[in-house]
């Protein structure tokens, strides 16, 4: 979403998804690498109408860290600043946007997530990519799966990081923790639809929330 006009933790759920969660099987990563090297058909979960609503888009990319933890894989994640001009305080992946020196989205995946937390490449491993994802601020974004290994150091950008966190992924892959929201666009702009996945006190909403939604069906097919 690009300027918040409205406050997404206030308005009510339209519905739950509900899917069943995914069996622990799928939440290894080894059983992620086969799945990722080889996907089966499925059907993503993507705003199109953002792609002839906005006209051009930039080129981004984010990287999905999936940190390897002993009790299991965990998604990291950040809370943005609450002074940037877009996405003020939401949750996101680490990530920004393509520059001509980026050999590929993956490439800047890994740039921009060096920079903004200081997750060293060294300690990721690439694994995917899913469909690339339309935002409201006018980005067109490569969302890239890596596997990350600790231990590792992280050190967040003050001017655009204001906090680190990790969730875990089987609450993240879980159809009833996806909720569905909506609220009226201005000047007649019609209704917008949007998942959210609140977890503590993180509200995981828009393009973020989005992108995990199609890891979801990905590792469902």
């Amino acid at each position: 979403m690009a300027k918040q006009l409205i406050d997404p933790q206030r308005l009510p759920v339209d519905a739950i998804a509900g899917e069943a969660a995914l069996p622990a099987e799928r939440l290894d990563a080894a059983w992620l690498r086969r799945r990722l090297a080889r996907p089966l058909a499925w059907e993503p979960e993507l705003p199109e109408d953002l792609l002839f609503r906005l006209g051009k888009l930039r080129r981004a990319s984010v990287l999905i860290p999936l940190v390897q933890r002993p009790e299991g894989l965990t998604v990291l994640l950040t809370r943005r600043t609450a002074h940037l001009s877009a996405h003020a305080g939401q949750v996101s992946f680490p990530g920004g946007s393509a520059e001509t020196d980026d050999s590929s989205p993956i490439e800047t995946a890994l740039r921009e997530s060096e920079e903004e937390i200081g997750l060293l490449r060294r300690h990721v491993e690439i694994i995917g990519v899913l469909p690339d994802h339309a935002t409201a601020s006018k980005f067109l974004v490569t969302p890239v799966i890596g596997l990350v290994t600790p231990p590792f150091e992280l050190r967040a950008d003050p001017g655009e990081v204001a906090e680190i966190f990790e969730v875990p992924l089987a609450f993240l892959m879980d159809g009833m923790n996806h909720q569905r929201m909506s609220f009226e666009l201005p000047d007649g702009g019609g209704r917008r639809s949007f998942y959210a996945m609140p977890y503590e006190r993180f509200f995981i909403w828009g393009a973020t929330a989005g992108m995990l939604r199609n890891l979801f069906h990905l590792l469902r097919a």
